[in-house]
């Protein structure tokens, strides 16, 4: 049987002035999973790379070369852009070119972890360059020319990235931030070579060394072993308990004495003589006398020695330990902030 075709429907009328209504809104079905958002968390532990003599094999690593300079998380936000310390502390004014690069990022959410560094001639990041950018240890001047070399992505638009493995928050973090971007805020490479021959050519040209990190693991804080650090030439930090004055230029040092912890107390690792200029060893010397004590933290056997409380933190680096536990053709390198206690070298 053949049905007749229906009448057309009679247009819809629309009164365009009328307010738009939705309609009933349906309970959800509690089969069906919510998807929320993760909020920004206001600082996340840094996950730190442990030292180890030889880089690790295998195809379950990454490798890039291994920044000199000061760690930092970046976090952009709606509106704001904060740049957190290791230790905790908001550095924000301190870095104005990697701040203002970030803000390019608005109005994307994120937190790169990341190392800020200032470059030499050669392109090598130079810690004592960094120091002097920002004023010296205590300064407050803001470090202009220093730029972020950004190596991990931790959070992005609404999504904690922490419990993704590193391949995959690597893949997103070249998306954000692409290999061969110039400016404030830049890539840190990732070198699919021979770590040992990575390794050589970092040493042949003078630079720190290198970081394998584990594709299969989460960004876990701590010193937990899924980031390991392959030097060329030691380097740690040390407390200065003391100085012996300068024979040959009056009103300046002539070396530091260092000492390390072993459990809650400090164990002297030796002296260092070479690295400061002129205008440093006159600078540490008035810090230091500032810091005279009659009660040193380390008993230290010598004449003409100045020992002071280990309220001054040096970066220096080393060749090897001797094997009365003292530092082999020590350098050093620049003064750390006090929010770097937590780095003095565990003796």
């Amino acid at each position: 049987m053949i049905k007749r075709p229906r009448k057309p429907n009679a247009p819809l009328l629309v009164d365009e002035n009328q307010p738009l209504k939705s309609g009933k809104v349906r309970k959800r079905d509690p089969q069906q999973p919510e998807l929320l958002f993760d909020p920004m968390p206001d600082r996340i532990e840094p996950c730190l790379a442990k030292l180890v003599s030889k880089a690790p094999q295998g195809d379950e690593w990454s490798y890039e070369l291994k920044w000199d300079g000061y760690r930092l998380a970046v976090h952009v936000e709606q509106g704001r852009v904060r740049i957190i310390t290791r230790g905790g502390h908001d550095w924000t004014h301190r870095f104005p070119g990697i701040e203002a690069a970030a803000r390019d990022y608005v109005p994307t959410t994120m937190i790169l972890d990341g190392e800020a560094v200032v470059l030499d001639e050669q392109g090598r990041s130079d810690f004592g360059r960094l120091q002097n950018s920002l004023g010296g240890r205590g300064g407050k001047l803001p470090a202009g020319n220093a730029i972020l070399y950004a190596f991990d992505l931790l959070y992005l638009d609404g999504h904690d990235l922490t419990k993704m493995d590193y391949a995959a928050r690597r893949s997103l973090l070249e998306e954000v931030v692409p290999p061969g971007r110039e400016g404030g805020i830049r890539l840190s490479e990732e070198f699919d070579v021979d770590p040992d021959v990575l390794l050589q050519h970092a040493c042949t040209h003078e630079l720190e060394g290198i970081i394998a990190k584990h594709r299969d693991r989460p960004y876990r804080s701590g010193r937990a072993g899924d980031w390991l650090k392959i030097k060329c030439v030691q380097s740690d930090t040390f407390a200065i308990v003391g100085y012996e004055p300068s024979k040959a230029m009056p009103g300046a040092i002539g070396s530091l004495l260092l000492a390390g912890l072993k459990g809650a107390d400090f164990v002297y690792v030796g002296n260092v003589g070479t690295g400061f200029t002129h205008d440093q060893a006159r600078d540490l010397k008035k810090q230091l006398d500032k810091l005279k004590t009659s009660v040193p933290p380390v008993r230290i056997a010598g004449k003409n020695l100045v020992l002071t409380a280990p309220a001054l933190l040096a970066e220096v680096k080393f060749r090897a330990w001797t094997h009365t536990g003292t530092l082999r053709h020590a350098s050093f390198k620049g003064l750390r902030e006090a929010a770097d206690w937590a780095e003095i070298r565990r003796v």
